[in-house]
């Protein structure tokens, strides 16, 4: 009984077309691909969850760690608008000791976020490097496949180099997305320090928040591989790239 399969766009194949389809497909195999096509398929699934889940996994826990960062700038950010909302014109001397805490922690908060972000990037700084490479080369290749294939008119491999594509794009998305949002929140607590009446305070006050003054014109960016900083600009210049390219 022929094993039949749905495809969007209400295309209908029986078996022989599905493993045409497979064979162009998958890479080569030193077997008989007609005679085990059914084994080499489940070989290929089993490989695409378990490395699909790794690239996941791995992914995943990275964002969860940078927005683990992200959540240590608003705590800065909440504790000096905290420190600051009282009327420090008049305030008492038991009341100036608790700002004085307050912002002391805001800047140690602060200083721990960013050394924490950075280290994450500076730590895994090789990995990062050889990633980027094997992405480049990954990119580049699957570009000047599809560039092939819409000279051949070869459906099967055009929707493989597609995903592929479309994969290293959405990590690469992803990947700028969390060093964006973490400049961003630093600058957050920056602005947070210079809409509060700061100015007002007393000059053992004013000293402290000098700190985060100071440390807030620096900008922190998140550099890939020790080369690339992570910003929506990089995106926006990659995708300038591709369609110079596209042209």
């Amino acid at each position: 009984m022929p094993i039949v399969a749905y495809i969007p766009g209400n295309i209908f194949i029986n078996e022989a077309r599905l493993q045409h389809v497979v064979q162009n497909m998958m890479p080569a195999y030193f077997v008989n691909e007609k005679q085990y096509w059914h084994i080499i398929l489940l070989h290929l699934i089993l490989v695409g969850i378990i490395g699909g889940s790794a690239v996941v996994a791995t992914g995943m826990m990275l964002v969860g760690y940078f927005e683990h960062a992200c959540g240590m700038f608003k705590i800065a950010s909440y504790r000096i608008k905290k420190a600051l909302m009282t009327n420090v014109k008049s305030v008492k001397l038991k009341d100036e000791i608790i700002i004085h805490k307050e912002i002391i922690l805001a800047i140690d908060i602060h200083r721990k976020a960013i050394k924490f972000s950075q280290y994450m990037f500076s730590n895994f700084q090789g990995s990062h490097f050889w990633l980027l490479i094997v992405g480049v080369v990954c990119l580049s290749l699957n570009l000047y496949g599809i560039s092939e294939t819409m000279l051949t008119n070869d459906v099967e491999q055009f929707i493989t180099h597609f995903v592929f594509i479309s994969a290293t794009f959405v990590y690469f998305f992803i990947a700028n997305y969390i060093g964006q949002k973490v400049t961003n929140h630093n600058e957050h607590v920056f602005f947070t320090v210079y809409n509060v009446r700061w100015y007002v305070a007393s000059l053992h006050v004013q000293k402290l928040i000098l700190f985060l003054l100071q440390r807030g014109t620096k900008t922190v960016y998140l550099y890939l591989g020790g080369i690339f900083m992570l910003s929506f600009e990089l995106l926006a210049t990659v995708k300038i790239y591709i369609l110079y390219y596209d042209v």
